[in-house]
């Protein structure tokens, strides 16, 4: 099946990327996201936040966005100064 996936990581990208039927969205940030820990992003199905083990369907569109940007505490604090 194939889904649009919105990944906002870094420079970020859009793609049609085709995955197995029955894929969890677990399962698909593990396969999709490098050195992932689920609770540094925040991940949407449809625009709607879901539970990692919602079963992704045909067509679905799931973006991943960060929730720490590494370094961004540091610049942000020396410009508040």
């Amino acid at each position: 099946m194939k889904l649009l996936c919105i990944n906002n990581d870094g420079a970020g990208f859009a793609d049609y990327v085709d995955v197995e039927e029955s894929t969890t969205v677990r399962r698909f940030f593990e396969e999709h996201i490098a050195n992932p820990n689920p609770s540094d992003y925040l991940i949407r199905v449809n625009r709607q936040p879901v539970a990692h083990d919602q079963v992704l369907c045909d067509g679905d569109r799931i973006s991943i966005t960060p929730t720490k940007i590494e370094g961004a505490g540091g610049r942000f604090i020396e410009a508040s100064r």
